[in-house]
């Protein structure tokens, strides 16, 4: 009787255990944020700035959308190569309403760590943008995260997003989702180098 009844309890105990592991892992909403194939130097007030969109790949609705990116680079400190982590200013950290796409803006003046790099100098540093985002589900009222990255290989110079909104001939806007990823060629003006 006594090794039945711990058997019982063990068995109970243990399917309640592990229906409430797999209830929480499946249950718990995630972001699915689509990010642009490629990220880009552009042209920006001026100057220009580091660039790329994202996009809410599925149909439910994100609010406080928060963006944080800090850029990551080896330098040569002292005639060591140490790898050193810089956040980055945003044009827009955080929007209320996440719509349709978001191109997220990181303008390159004097005070960016960008200032004086060019695309040969962030290759050899092996530089990477680091992106965390975070939003709250409207469906489940949860704080959800994704994170991305670019590396310097990943950057397209001298170029900009190609707009996603066309007007019909009736003068409506016409979205153009197949354009998400697409970008033309521009020329960027020049900026001061690093000695």
């Amino acid at each position: 009787n006594l090794v039945v009844t711990l058997e019982s309890l063990v068995g109970l105990t243990s399917f309640a255990l592990v229906a409430g592991l797999v209830f929480a892992r499946f249950s718990r909403p995630t972001a699915h944020i689509i990010y642009s194939h490629l990220g880009v130097i552009a042209p920006y007030g001026g100057g220009r700035a580091f660039m790329f969109r994202i996009m809410n790949g599925r149909d439910n609705e994100l609010v406080e959308v928060q963006a944080t990116i800090t850029l990551g680079r080896f330098e040569n400190n002292g005639g060591l190569r140490q790898r050193k982590f810089y956040p980055l200013e945003l044009e827009r950290r955080k929007v209320a309403f996440f719509p349709l796409n978001w191109t997220i803006v990181h303008a390159i003046d004097d005070k960016s760590p960008l200032w004086g790099w060019d695309e040969k100098m962030l290759l050899e540093s092996e530089a990477e943008f680091l992106i965390l985002l975070t939003a709250i589900d409207d469906t489940f009222a949860q704080t959800v995260h994704n994170r991305g990255s670019y590396t310097a290989a990943e950057l397209v110079w001298g170029a900009k997003f190609v707009p996603l909104v066309d007007e019909t001939p009736n003068g409506e806007p016409s979205v153009r989702i197949e354009r998400f990823h697409d970008y033309e060629r521009v020329e960027l003006k020049e900026l001061p180098r690093l000695p």
